[in-house]
């Protein structure tokens, strides 16, 4: 009996550097994050659309260096303090702008961090300067950080991660269902992870096993097809 007529499993996300993928779009952030020591500032900044990998580079980056994760909705109730000279990544930095308690504590942390001798990483959507931040002291610092950005991931990546999005249900999928769906979903890793998980979704509603066909008809039902 297939495994979608059994149970609804939970996803296992695998995050960590042998789960990473390297392909032409990533393979420059990849070094960046892996060559992290040599930081000539000991800080970076990695940019990147919603869902190309940033999430995961991060956790690669706080096993390498043993960094702390700071979220950004957690900046402005974070004391730099306890985090002095540690190794510190800041997820999605961008979106403490407009905030002041937000933007005040993450110039604080910037500053403690690197003059106690630690290690930051931001993640963002977008480059330092477009972030909008109003603190024009955080502004010149995180506009002079270096920075690295990912590209929207090619069909190899696309199919290796669709793989990965497979297993992490533990649904094991044929070839041609990777070949079908790598050049007809949106160039994003998270429309992938979409898809798949409304894939899933709908294999277990209809007490069906994940086929090609199953795969066509949702991308034709819910106008995917040619995205």
């Amino acid at each position: 009996m297939s495994r979608q007529l059994t149970f609804d499993l939970p996803v296992r996300t695998a995050r960590e550097r042998g789960d990473f993928f390297v392909a032409d779009s990533n393979a420059v952030a990849l070094a960046a994050i892996e060559g992290w020591e040599s930081w000539p500032s000991r800080k970076l900044v990695l940019t990147g659309p919603a869902g190309a990998g940033k999430s995961h580079l991060g956790q690669v980056w706080t096993g390498l260096a043993d960094a702390v994760t700071v979220p950004h909705a957690r900046v402005a109730a974070t004391s730099p303090d306890t985090l002095a000279g540690r190794a510190v990544l800041v997820e999605d930095a961008d979106r403490v702008a407009g905030d002041p308690d937000a933007e005040a504590a993450l110039f604080h942390l910037h500053n403690l961090t690197l003059a106690e001798g630690g290690a930051l990483l931001f993640t963002s959507r977008a480059a330092p300067s477009r972030w909008g931040l109003d603190l024009p002291d955080l502004a010149s610092r995180i506009e002079g950080t270096p920075m690295v950005a990912l590209e929207a991931p090619d069909d190899a990546l696309l199919s290796a991660v669709l793989v990965k999005l497979f297993d992490d249900r533990q649904i094991a999928v044929k070839p041609n269902l990777i070949a079908y769906l790598a050049p007809r979903l949106p160039r994003s890793l998270a429309a992938a992870e979409d898809f798949v998980a409304r894939l899933d979704a709908l294999a277990l509603a209809e007490k069906r096993d994940i086929t090609r066909r199953l795969a066509a008809r949702l991308l034709d039902s819910e106008g995917d097809a040619g995205a």
